[in-house]
């Protein structure tokens, strides 16, 4: 299973060479060499000694990489396993768990509402959600103070509304957080209940601050539509595009493509499965539809998803948001929010800065490594990745499945990618 490096150059350097040009697969997804969008294949097929080096090693079980320029794919390979425990291999379509790469798809479902005229973007969050009504503030001595202005949509989407997560930092709201069990709520109006008691970490527009405030977001969707954030995603998003491999939920169909989480035991040096898939969460009878961090999906689904992006708004004949608003979402909006102090760095990202859903880079050169101004992108706790890059019309995708991801698998896979572009 497991293919010595040079044997799987050749067959690579192989497989591209011999793509059919112009392939459309039944999703529609069209695929061709790399030479028709400018790209070497020679050195596209760099990448898979990489990936399968990182499987080799034992720092990753199992990797799906995928790359297109110019609307067509022309890289798309599997490394490893699917379920470490079994030694089942992983396939092109197994379903991983994305995390926050759910992010960017909930706030594209809040821009259609948008676009639907149902909210403005300064709105405050409260007009909609009541239960944020008079919600303090803990100032950095302890004391409780008022916000100086209400949170609002546009922070909620940026990350700058005052939230936190609870499980990356251990402040006094941090630790109200996980003993309310936020994260744990059966559902999304109850989750919102339980912040409304809860004050925020500093003034909402100061500062960027990973937070649940996408979560907050997908309950925002479901009382402007009217609809649950699953059911509403599925008929907006997911239907139209024809993801049919997304959900908050693996059906039971689908399970055998479903694969097991990991986590590196510093002790043993080992990967060890801590998620398998018929015991998992996201498997069973899941009610807590969080827009921050519960969707599943295949390699090919989320390529959909960013082609529309790409493309404006648009795939297939299908429009899911307008162009405007596309541009619109992957600026860098943190400067604005902030109005008096300069907000490019989003916490801890130097070069990057943040939109509506979206990191984004500002300055490739101070982000250290290989990329185009304007690039947007982000990633999933365990491990996912991807960017989309409007300057050379690309979009790269990496699914794997591993908390905590020790190699720099982003930047790496980076420098692969752009190293093959001779166009």
């Amino acid at each position: 299973m497991r293919i010595v490096a040079s044997l799987l150059l050749a067959a690579s350097l192989s497989a591209c060479s011999t793509m059919d040009a112009g392939r459309s697969d039944g999703d529609n997804l069209a695929y061709d060499k790399p030479e028709s969008v400018g790209m070497s294949s020679e050195r596209l097929a760099r990448i898979n000694p990489v990936m399968q080096s990182y499987v080799d090693q034992g720092e990753l079980a199992g990797i799906v990489t995928m790359v297109a320029r110019n609307g067509k794919v022309v890289h798309f390979e599997k490394f490893g396993d699917l379920n470490m425990e079994t030694g089942e291999d992983i396939q092109k379509d197994s379903i991983f768990r994305i995390y926050s790469m759910s992010k960017p798809i909930t706030t594209v479902a809040a821009m259609m509402l948008y676009e639907d005229g149902k909210f403005q973007l300064t709105d405050p969050v409260e007009k909609y959600l009541p239960e944020f009504n008079n919600v303090m503030v803990l100032t950095e001595d302890g004391k409780l103070e008022k916000q100086a202005r209400p949170f609002t949509i546009q922070m909620l989407m940026s990350h700058t509304a005052g939230l936190t997560y609870g499980v990356f930092g251990n402040t006094p709201v941090d630790q109200q957080y996980r003993k309310a069990g936020i994260l744990r709520d059966k559902d999304l109006a109850e989750m919102v209940s339980d912040l409304g008691n809860i004050p925020l970490q500093y003034q909402p527009g100061t500062r960027w601050h990973y937070s649940v405030s996408v979560d907050v977001l997908g309950r925002l969707i479901e009382v402007v539509s009217g609809q649950p954030l699953d059911q509403f995603l599925e008929e907006r998003i997911f239907a139209p595009l024809r993801m049919d491999d997304t959900f908050f939920e693996v059906p039971a169909d689908k399970l055998a493509r479903f694969g097991t989480n990991h986590q590196y035991n510093p002790e043993t040096r080992k990967l060890e499965v801590m998620d398998q898939p018929t015991t998992s969460q996201f498997a069973n009878d899941v009610t807590f539809f969080s827009g921050g961090g519960g969707l599943l999906s295949t390699a090919e689904d989320y390529m959909r998803f960013s082609q529309m992006l790409l493309n404006g708004g648009e795939l297939d004949g299908v429009r899911i948001l307008g162009k405007k608003t596309v541009d619109y979402m992957t600026r860098n909006h943190l400067n604005g929010i902030f109005a008096l102090r300069s907000g490019e760095n989003a916490q801890n990202r130097p070069g990057s800065g943040f939109g509506l859903g979206f990191g984004v880079v500002v300055d490739p050169a101070a982000s250290g490594v290989i990329s185009s101004q304007g690039e947007y992108y982000w990633g999933g706790a365990a491990g996912t990745i991807f960017w989309i890059d409007p300057v050379e019309d690309l979009i790269a995708i990496v699914m794997v499945q591993h908390m905590n991801v020790q190699v720099p698998l982003r930047n790496t896979m980076k420098a692969l990618t752009y190293g093959a572009i001779v166009e």
